[in-house]
């Protein structure tokens, strides 16, 4: 398959001003095959260690940290020379391995020669109490889900993934109605490596339904595991209130959804570690699109959505004859799967700070608001064919953005206030 983050790996590699990177990001994003891949392609050799699966390695860093002796001792156990030049060191579920993160620091001091990544799953990094984490010695890049051209390519459509990521408008439009027919099955699949892989080798609806909802078993499983026991129960009940919460006309967070007379204080130590844990992505209001965008925000009104949209069906139930249905799969309960989509693809730029935009009254409403640049640019999803926005013309007249998006079923098309582009190209 190819990643993406692929390139941000090798712009690491050749950075001058390379630190020890820790790649975040949810289990079973692909965080192992990824760096597995970026030792063989762009190193002369990988060292890999699994903390979790080394039990007698996850004292290495408790006597001191030697950077010489840990080499040493990761070189013995791998059977493998390290060269600082040419090979890379994968200390994978470093979170298993006490003062790990704090050895990170340490590379970064002495011994910056070397090719050091730490991964581990958000669900247990950093996550602990009494670390040291290596604040300003390290590096970090977020892997996600696979992304639409990411699920393109593992089709075997890298032509039209590259013209979607180019924003090639000439071309596009000839391949419409059949980059919306796979548009259909990433929203049923969405981007989770092993799913993508059994629906690119299979296309067997069945058994994609079945490995998501393994996924979602496996995570119900790391909660009791990784989580502290006093908030498992209510990171359970935010988790499973999430397709109940984007089902809604207004899919702002409500507490009231979970449980009768629910209020913030209680969940807001739930909610966090589920964000910090990449599970869930979060889209706070803003009160008007001013710069910079995240001055503006409302900490208390937000709107959560999971990180993949092919998990979101499989908690929803949603059915694979959906598929065949026309837009039905657009439309489903309220449209979530296309707000989910926008929300994953826009994140997929960790440092763009993505809002939406309400009245003072709530009685408007623009789904996304971000800041590109020195740009503040509304976007407004439409399912299916209806593009019909109220809100949205209001928020023009009223602000007059330089750049307006609306992102619907509909063929491209540039009108006199505003963009619309069609689901599959937003970026």
């Amino acid at each position: 398959m190819i990643r993406n983050c692929l390139n941000a790996l090798l712009k690491w590699k050749n950075s001058e001003y390379r630190k020890p990177l820790i790649l975040r990001g949810a289990r079973q994003t692909g965080k192992t095959w990824l760096l597995k891949e970026f030792g063989r392609t762009a190193f002369n050799k990988t060292v890999y260690v699994n903390f979790e699966e080394t039990p007698s390695l996850q004292g290495l860093f408790q006597a001191d940290f030697d950077i010489a002796r840990i080499v040493t001792t990761i070189s013995i156990f791998s059977n493998t020379t390290i060269d600082a030049k040419d090979t890379l060191i994968v200390l994978d579920e470093i979170q298993a391995a006490e003062k790990g993160l704090t050895c990170l620091k340490y590379f970064s001091e002495n011994a910056p020669e070397y090719y050091v990544v730490a991964a581990g799953s958000l669900l247990g990094m950093g996550l602990h109490s009494n670390i040291s984490f290596p604040v300003g010695k390290v590096n970090f890049l977020d892997l996600r889900p696979m992304s639409f051209t990411e699920f393109l390519s593992a089709l075997g459509e890298e032509s039209l993934a590259n013209a979607i990521e180019k924003q090639d408008w000439d071309v596009l439009p000839i391949f419409h109605s059949k980059l919306s027919e796979y548009l259909k099955y990433y929203l049923f699949t969405g981007g989770m490596p092993e799913v993508v892989k059994i629906f690119a080798e299979t296309r067997n609806w069945q058994l994609v339904r079945q490995t998501q909802n393994q996924i979602l078993h496996s995570y119900e499983g790391d909660f009791s595991k990784h989580a502290p026991v006093e908030i498992v129960p209510r990171i359970r009940m935010v988790w499973q209130s999430i397709p109940a919460q984007l089902a809604k006309e207004n899919k702002k967070f409500v507490f009231g959804v979970i449980r009768e007379g629910a209020r913030a204080k209680d969940f807001e130590l739930a909610i966090q570690w589920l964000l910090d844990s990449g599970l869930l992505l979060k889209s706070h209001r803003v009160s008007k699109p001013g710069l910079p965008l995240i001055a503006y925000q409302d900490l208390s009104v937000y709107k959560l959505f999971l990180h993949d949209v092919g998990l979101l069906g499989a908690m929803a139930g949603l059915n694979a004859h959906t598929l065949i249905e026309g837009d039905k799969v657009f439309t489903e309960f309220k449209g979530a799967l296309a707000e989910q989509f926008v929300m994953q693809q826009l994140s997929l730029k960790s440092e763009r700070f993505i809002g939406y935009w309400t009245n003072e009254r709530s009685t408007s409403e623009v789904d996304f608001v971000v800041q590109d640049e020195g740009d503040i640019i509304p976007i407004e999803v439409k399912s299916g064919e209806n593009t019909k926005a109220k809100s949205f013309r209001q928020f023009y007249e009223k602000y007059q953005p330089s750049k307006a998006i609306r992102t619907s079923m509909l063929p491209y098309k540039q009108e006199d206030w505003m963009t619309n582009i069609p689901l599959y190209g937003i970026q």
